[in-house]
């Protein structure tokens, strides 16, 4: 299960969130609104380690983050 960052629709917030499938999105923790992933941070897996170059998304990536 990775840890992807994720940035609010409606207030702009920005936080990770452990999520069971790249395709997951997520709500945001402080106004419950819907959230997108956001490419501009790091994608880190479950065990903890950075993806290397992995920008997080795996619809065009090769690596076995996921």
């Amino acid at each position: 299960m990775p840890i992807f960052e994720f940035k609010c629709e409606k207030c702009g917030y920005v936080f990770d969130e452990l999520v069971k499938s790249y395709k997951d999105g997520a709500i945001c923790p402080r106004c419950r609104s819907n959230a997108e992933r956001s490419y501009s941070g790091k994608m880190y897996s479950s065990t903890g380690k950075a993806s290397g170059g992995c920008s997080g998304n795996c619809s065009t990536c090769n690596s076995r983050c996921h």
